[in-house]
């Protein structure tokens, strides 16, 4: 059997391994998207079969089934299926704050200066005869906890003032533009597409105000893939430091790169670009920088009903790829 072989710069050869990868199709990804278009990971010997999925959940289940080496959703349910026997490894966060709460122009009424929003929810299903619908993704996703503690932790409202729906990312964005919904969590580019099919429809609440210090989008590797393939592992990481790093300095370069990957011709150029500085999103890598948000997130999902105990994290973060290259970087300076 013929192999590939990819040179580092060290001048070292390496198998080019193929990963299949399951990503959320949000911004939170972009730094996939970048390193990937880039050909950063071909060059370090890692090349990429993406499939889109939904959310989170469904990722971990193709996981289950060993149909997914490389992981790229929320943090959330990944715990989870680690206590479920899906061991996947958080080897770098993507991004933090990225879940926002917007309202359509139904609800933005009720939404005004100094109206509390638990009394605005009263008020509108006052008006109305009916709770406020709500789209978010399924249980045990990141959105879905994070609109919980919001509605029930911070703002107190009453759950019999507004009505979950529980669905896709595709299918909120289309709920809420055709008024289908009053509100619903939303990640970049859904937010600043919505925003400019209809500027009527409002931020809510940012990403801190709906879970603090809110972890978000990460990438995780199966412990069969870390194992087999340390090296690949390592170039994976080695991408995502350097993508993350241009999204910050030149995210101008890094736009067409996300918009390839995202919108398949149906989103512009100029939008991706203004989602990428968007308030919804703030990139990050250092798997550490997100642990005690995510013990605090999957405590809170027992709360919910959704686990019956917080899944550990003992074993969930491995920092040591993101740490090695890191310590290279700062000793080349």
């Amino acid at each position: 059997m013929a192999m590939a072989f990819a040179f580092h710069a060290s001048g070292a050869a390496a198998e080019t391994v193929t990963a299949r990868v399951g990503v959320i199709p949000v911004i939170g990804a972009a730094p996939l998207f970048v390193a990937e278009k880039e050909g950063w990971l071909h060059e370090s010997g890692l090349d990429l079969q993406i499939k889109v999925f939904e959310s989170g959940p469904n990722i971990v289940q193709a996981a289950a089934s060993g149909g997914i080496d490389i992981y790229i959703g929320g943090v959330a349910p990944a715990a989870a299926g680690r206590a479920k026997g899906i061991d996947l490894r958080v080897v770098a966060a993507l991004a933090v704050d990225e879940n926002v709460l917007v309202g359509g122009p139904k609800l933005k009424a009720f939404f005004k200066k100094g109206v509390a929003p638990a009394a605005a929810f009263k008020a509108f299903r006052a008006a109305n005869g009916r709770p406020a619908r709500i789209a978010t993704q399924p249980p045990g996703s990141v959105p879905a906890a994070n609109l919980q503690y919001w509605l029930r932790e911070a703002t107190h409202t009453d759950p019999s003032d507004v009505e979950i729906v529980s669905i896709g990312i595709d299918a909120t964005q289309q709920a809420l533009l055709a008024n289908a919904v009053e509100a619903a969590t939303v990640r970049e580019p859904t937010l600043t597409i919505v925003q400019k099919a209809n500027p009527e429809i409002t931020l809510i609440a940012g990403g801190s105000e709906l879970f603090p210090g809110q972890p978000g989008t990460v990438a995780a590797v199966s412990k069969d893939f870390l194992e087999k393939h340390p090296q690949q592992t390592r170039a994976l990481v080695d991408g995502l430091v350097r993508a993350v790093e241009e999204l910050q300095k030149n995210p101008d370069r890094a736009a067409p790169h996300v918009e390839a990957a995202l919108s398949k011709g149906i989103v512009d150029g100029a939008t991706i670009r203004k989602s990428l500085s968007s308030p919804a999103v703030h990139f990050v890598v250092d798997p550490k920088s997100i642990i005690e948000s995510t013990k605090a997130l999957l405590a809170y999902q027992v709360k919910l009903g959704v686990a019956d105990k917080a899944p550990s994290v003992d074993g969930l973060f491995d920092s040591s790829f993101f740490d090695k290259t890191t310590s290279e970087k700062s000793s080349k300076k």
